[in-house]
């Protein structure tokens, strides 16, 4: 396989193609290499249209969903990042070279581990991968100018919304099967917010957060 060449045709016939036009986003996608998050089984995939497999039964975005949600958020240079789901650390290697620096949580412990070698392999330095779930554990270092969720989750949690600075953005896949949706979700002040529809798409659930009631009569 040529390797730049599928990279190209990633960016230009998936990318391109699903409105991602921000220079800058693009011509990341082409300095982080993908193939260097993609476990070796399926490096082949890597820069296919669809969620590559990661141990114990998780996967990686899409590449377009990725990069719409990178393009959407707009991080600065300044800003704090925090990621839901690490995974392989393709995504945290992603918002660090646009942001100051990402907290990652992962809650599979084999996972978190692979995120950290790939993103030590990577020289991405301005990552803190932690073994935790998100949806019990506060970060730290919060507040934070953007929270990423990587995979999809009923409803926005709101404990993590209490994590924005004003001003701060949040993207999220939320719903259930067969529909579900991407949102930008911006703080605008110390309570109250407001929630932008992006695209439709269908994405695995992240591990850890609460699924709706379900009443049998």
């Amino acid at each position: 396989m040529n390797i730049e060449q599928a990279r190209f045709n990633m960016i230009e016939q998936q990318i391109r193609t699903w409105d991602v036009l921000d220079p800058g986003v693009l011509e990341l996608l082409a300095v982080v290499k993908r193939e260097d998050f993609v476990p070796a089984p399926y490096r082949a995939m890597a820069f296919v249209d669809t969620e590559v497999p990661l141990p114990n039964g998780q996967s990686m975005l899409a590449p377009k969903v990725e990069a719409r949600l990178l393009q959407e958020l707009g991080v600065q240079r300044h800003e704090r990042v925090l990621e839901i789901g690490a995974g392989s650390g393709y995504m945290a290697a992603l918002l660090a070279h646009k942001g100051q620096h990402v907290t990652t949580f992962e809650i599979d412990p084999d996972l978190a581990r692979l995120a950290s070698d790939n993103l030590r392999r990577a020289w991405v330095t301005n990552v803190t991968v932690l073994h935790a779930d998100a949806s019990r554990t506060v970060a730290d270092d919060g507040p934070f100018d953007v929270i990423v969720l990587s995979g999809s989750v009923f409803e926005v949690p709101r404990a993590l919304l209490a994590q924005l600075k004003p001003g701060g953005r949040l993207t999220a896949i939320v719903g259930q099967l067969p529909i579900m949706q991407a949102v930008l979700v911006t703080r605008s002040s110390e309570s109250g917010t407001s929630t932008v529809e992006l695209f439709d798409t269908v994405v695995p659930r992240l591990t850890g957060f609460g699924e709706p009631s379900r009443f049998v009569f």
